[in-house]
Parts: structure tokens; sequence; C-alpha cells
């Protein structure tokens, strides 16, 4: 087995629960078994133990979904301020492992702006993670904009993690296998369509013409939009429609992370569309075990210079850790 460079390893999409939070989320509609459950909630045990087994130096936490997405605009803030110092405090017991990105409490866009500013410059966090709509909503619409103003003005990142599908999607859809394959409207396909849904309206949006410096990471190699980013630019450039250059912000704006693919045809399409510079190693813990990431990366057919670069050169930059 090839070894690793030498350089630490940061992987920057690794999960936790907060027990109080899903006590109002409900953790038994996440199917998460005891294993599962257990690894979630842990800090200080299997999480740090199944980072030592493979060489994890960092995690770069943040909440599974749907995080902040689901609470209310009055309560949610309060809520959500609480979650964070939480998670600080677990951080701050152990600062050369973990780091972290906030939960927002979207549904109140200027209070989510605001305690960005308060989860980066009091707490240290990195930036913040989002998963799905709010209220039924993709949050390219202008209300939400205010995140992304504070977020360009702190130079961190926004992450956007997948979450179910809108109800109406699932109906037309997925009905018909969901039973069968209950992870069609999650990791296998639903997921996907969701969160590359979220980016391109981002893009379409205008926002980022309004915040040049805004900086989006999506997970699992970018949610197949690197592997259409042609199509997609080629198509939007046809006559009849607004200007856009999809591609050209798409490569500027957008980062991706190896989260839950590990696959090498993949990387490589990503790299040759995106960059090397715009990849960034992730695992998935707990949803995915550290050892099949960890064996895959060893053998990715990169110079040392460029999975330097993957494993924790871009993280450090991008994050500023």
């Amino acid at each position: 087995m090839p070894a690793l460079p030498h350089c630490p390893v940061i992987a920057i999409e690794e999960h936790y629960w907060d027990a109080e939070l899903m006590k109002t989320v409900g953790a038994a509609g996440f199917n998460a078994d005891a294993e599962l459950q257990k690894r979630l909630y842990d800090f200080s045990g299997v999480r740090l133990q199944e980072m030592d087994a493979v060489g994890v130096d960092i995690q770069v936490i943040s909440h599974g979904a749907p995080s902040g997405q689901r609470q209310p605009a009055d309560t949610g803030p309060a809520t959500i301020r609480a979650v964070n110092d939480r998670l600080a405090e677990k951080i701050a017991a152990n600062p050369k492992r973990f780091a972290a990105f906030a939960a927002l409490p979207t549904a109140n866009p200027q209070a989510a702006a605001d305690e960005l500013e308060r989860a980066v410059t009091k707490l240290g966090f990195k930036g913040a993670m989002l998963h799905g709509m709010t209220d039924g909503e993709f949050l390219d619409l202008p209300k939400y904009w205010p995140i992304y103003a504070r977020a360009e003005a702190l130079d961190v990142p926004i992450y956007f993690h997948p979450a179910f599908p809108h109800p109406a999607v699932t109906e037309a859809y997925y009905k018909d296998y969901v039973k069968d394959f209950p992870m069609v409207i999650r990791p296998a396909w639903g997921f996907t369509v969701e969160t590359a849904t979220q980016a391109i309206r981002l893009v379409l949006s205008g926002v980022f013409d309004k915040h040049p410096n805004l900086k989006v990471i999506l997970g699992h190699l970018g949610e197949t939009l690197p592997f259409l980013l042609g199509r997609i630019d080629e198509a939007l450039k046809r006559p009849g429609q607004k200007s856009i250059d999809f591609r050209a912000v798409f490569s500027k704006n957008f980062y991706v992370t190896t989260s839950g693919f590990f696959s090498t045809p993949a990387l490589l399409c990503t790299a040759m569309e995106m960059g090397v510079d715009h990849i960034l190693f992730a695992i998935d813990w707990p949803f995915v075990m550290n050892p099949p990431a960890m064996d895959w990366i060893k053998s990715v057919p990169l110079s040392e210079e460029d999975r330097i670069k993957i494993l924790s050169g871009n993280a450090r930059r991008l994050l500023k850790m």
C-alpha cells in the first residue's frame, strides 16, 4: 500500500449531533442505529480512536442535517447560538484535533449573518455549513443574501450540504422506488440533485456578481457539477438568454471535497475541470468510515505536491488553519 505524503491530514466534512437540538428535530427520522449515534455524539472516545487508526490529524466538525434549517425564525437564533456554544466547548477541549463549521438559523437571515460573525470572531469557527432548504425555499433568494455578504466580509466559506428533497419532489420523482431503495432519495441520487440545484441557483441568482469573493464549498466532488460543467456552461451561453459565464463563476468561487466519493476517475475529472487548488479532503464520518477514504487517497495517481494540497494545504489556506 502506498504511503501518505509527509503532511497533516485535515478532513473537513465530519459530523456530529448536538443532543439538545436532536431532541427537537427527532433523531429517529434519520435511521441512525445505535452504533452510528454513538459516533455522532462522541468527541473523546471512538471518534479519536478511529482518526488515530488511519492517520486523520484534524476533523472540521459540523452538525448533521438538518442542523439549523428547520428552526423557526423567532426561536431559532437562540437555539442555534446555544448549539454553537456547546460545539465550541468541545473544540476548545481538543483544539489540536478539532475545528468547526457553525450552524446557522437561516429562517432569520439577519440573525444567521450575525451568528456567523459571532461564531467566526468569538468562537474561532472556520465558516458555516447549511443543509438543504429553509421553509421550502432554496437559499439563493435575495432574502438570504445577508448571510453571504457577511461570509464575504469575514472571508469564510459557506459549505452547502445535502438534505432530504422537497416532499413534492420525492412524490414526483422517487415514490415508486423509495420503499425498495430508500437510499435513492439520500446519497444515491436525491441528495445530489437537491444540492446541485442549490448551487446552480446560486450562480444564476447573481449573488456572485454582488459578492464576487464569496466562497462556497460542495461535498461529494461537487455533487456532479464538475462533470457537467462544460454542458451547463455551453447551454447557458446559447442565444436568447441573459449573459452569464457559469464556468468562470463556478471555477473561481466554488470548492469541492472528496466526502463520501472515493473514485479516482471522478477525482481526475474534477481536478482537470477545477484545478487541484479547489479540492479538499473529506470523509463524511461517521456516515462513511475512515479506512476506505484513507486507503483510496494513498493510491490516487497525483503528484505528492497535489496530494498534499488536497490532504491539508488547501484547507489550511481556505480555512486559515
